[in-house]
């Protein structure tokens, strides 16, 4: 039964991402949520058989009844503040809903946490179960396609009903909430940067400055808060990279201190006030570190992390 239910799982997993990734599905936001929870349930009901045995799915009084997908979570992750576990119990929360009432902008909220969910499977069928999912789906299907729309208030109360806009903007700050408290465990955060090219070539969306219009805009070019903008110490930054690899499934890279030294100098990640915040206050300088410098670490070692190391040291070679 064990391995019955694993296969399930596998299979539930793909559906979900399928779905979601396919254009010409509606409903996607809908199916991704009872497929993704039904390829959780299937997975921990078969690690909990491992772990146990076979009558701990069971409910005690109801012999012919399994438990259900918060009760395994309860039951596997016993910390109610771990965010692996919130954000399970929040898209429970949206699949419950999801068959009474669901809009369109429910997308631009949950993706995050779609992200992160999908994520944080790969990671637990390798840890409970030594199985690879990238051995039957590609690494580059787990990233899922994302609405480049954004969440504006205004657009929803215009848009819907007081009663509706109301809840949508409740969810909206309610997991605003929680993303800000938690790591990437709850949610894949998802930034819309806007940069003012004279060349219209080089932009993704347009706008326009109006001197007529009523209310102003100012243009900031310098970082305001180092703090909060290049939060990561060298070690916090090798350590979520290499938790982001492992999410991956990427395991022949434990990132260090050398490696990131190698990113350092070929990239020049110091001198790039986008990656790096220089202190100069002292007598020695120290550095930190942006969400973005991770992310460009991370994303040039998928492209290749079989050989990367390997190539930065040879052109820093051919370099000197």
């Amino acid at each position: 039964m064990e391995e019955k239910l694993l296969e399930k799982a596998k299979e539930a997993f793909i559906l979900a991402i399928e779905i979601y990734n396919k254009p010409t599905i509606r409903y996607r936001v809908e199916g991704f949520s009872f497929f993704i929870c039904n390829a959780w349930e299937l997975m921990l009901k078969s690690y909990i058989i491992k772990t146990f045995n076979e009558r701990e799915i069971y409910y005690k009084d109801k012999n012919d009844r399994t438990i259900s997908l918060s009760d395994c979570i309860k039951k596997i992750f016993t910390n109610n503040k771990d965010p692996l576990r919130l954000n399970l119990e929040k898209i429970i929360e949206l699949r419950d809903m999801s068959t009474h009432f669901i809009t369109e902008e429910y997308e631009m909220l949950y993706i995050p946490l779609f992200q992160s969910c999908v994520f944080n499977f790969v990671e637990k069928m390798q840890q409970f179960h030594n199985f690879d999912m990238s051995t039957i789906i590609s690494q580059n299907f787990l990233t899922l396609t994302v609405s480049m729309l954004s969440f504006n208030e205004t657009e929803i109360r215009a848009k819907y009903p007081g009663q509706i806009a109301e809840k949508l903007l409740d969810i909206n700050s309610n997991l605003i909430s929680l993303v800000n408290d938690n790591n990437d465990g709850f949610a894949i955060k998802i930034e819309h940067h806007h940069y003012i090219t004279k060349d219209k070539n080089k932009a993704t969306e347009l706008t326009y400055i109006d001197n007529s219009a009523n209310s102003g805009v100012q243009i900031i070019k310098e970082l305001k808060n180092p703090n909060l903008t290049h939060k990561y110490t060298m070690k916090k930054l090798n350590q979520e990279v290499n938790k982001r690899l492992k999410k991956y499934g990427i395991l022949n890279i434990n990132f260090n201190k050398f490696h990131f030294q190698l990113f350092c100098n070929y990239y020049e990640i110091k001198s790039n006030e986008k990656f790096c915040f220089i202190n100069t206050i002292g007598e020695t300088p120290t550095y930190s570190y942006s969400a973005q410098t991770i992310d460009f670490i991370v994303e040039e070692i998928k492209k290749d992390p079989n050989n990367i190391i390997n190539n930065l040291k040879e052109k820093l070679k051919k370099r000197s």
